[in-house]
């Protein structure tokens, strides 16, 4: 490690993580910022009983050492004390778990959704399917990816613009809107995740999972699979392209003209 990033994470610790990317993203959605907000608040708690815990314990080997003459205590059992470490963690999880509590309970409703897409996994591949607009197509690894990743395809892959992360065709979803996503999976068992929009949630054969995301800003969102699912997992990965509701509905237009053009 250089001496300019240790001096870094010295001086400015904050920026050290963050560019170092080891904390979860707050993404864009409710559902990611609800987890988000959730994660912080336990990591903090946990931060107090860990400071709380080991300074009494250095307390106690610094100043109450044999070296100093002091004997150990004797007693056998303290009904207080048992009832004291026992209702303190109590009242500790139950604060945690009534936040934790009302954001499952928020992620798990997809009611009130304006849009439904419906994904199904393949080996190695997706399908959306928009089901109010009858629009459906398949999403694969980019072909520039695919090239790039054989052996012996002498491609410098860092010149690769997104390297495994890009498709041949991307999800477009409309901003603040509530959509409701569809799971299920073809062959074996995926797992639709694009960190930025919060959840991941498997996509089992024979059963249909669902999720929602209301996304709140304009952008393009990448993810991928996140269960192995045989020899091209590292393979299959998320565009999600997120835009205004006019030029959304612009683009099912084209898709549904195109589809029209094809069949003729």
């Amino acid at each position: 490690m250089r001496i300019s990033n240790i001096l870094l994470m010295v001086i400015f610790p904050t920026t050290a993580l963050a560019e170092w990317e080891t904390n979860m993203p707050r993404g864009v959605t409710p559902t990611s910022e609800v987890a988000y907000d959730l994660h912080m608040l336990i990591f903090y708690i946990t931060v107090v009983i860990g400071i709380l815990v080991f300074s009494a314990m250095l307390y106690s080997i610094i100043y109450h050492r044999k070296s100093l003459g002091h004997e150990p205590a004797k007693f056998h059992e303290s009904t207080k004390v048992e009832i004291i470490w026992t209702v303190i963690p109590f009242i500790i999880l139950v604060g945690m778990a009534i936040p934790a509590t009302k954001a499952l309970i928020m992620m798990e409703d997809t009611r009130d959704s304006e849009i439904t897409v419906k994904v199904t996994g393949y080996q190695w591949m997706w399908q959306y399917e928009y089901l109010e607009d009858d629009v459906s197509f398949f999403s694969k690894i980019d072909n520039e990816s695919n090239v790039a990743r054989r052996l012996g395809s002498n491609v410098d892959v860092k010149k690769v613009k997104n390297y495994l992360r890009n498709v041949d065709n991307a999800v477009v979803l409309p901003t603040n809107t509530k959509v409701r996503i569809l799971l299920t999976a073809n062959d074996v068992i995926h797992a639709w995740w694009v960190p930025e929009l919060g959840g991941k949630k498997d996509a089992i054969p024979g059963f249909v999972n669902e999720l929602w995301v209301d996304i709140k800003e304009p952008g393009t969102y990448r993810g991928q699979c996140a269960e192995l699912c045989g020899k091209d997992h590292g393979f299959m990965p998320i565009v999600v392209h997120a835009v205004s509701k006019p030029e959304y509905y612009k683009w099912v237009g084209i898709q549904k003209t195109n589809k029209v053009a094809k069949n003729k």
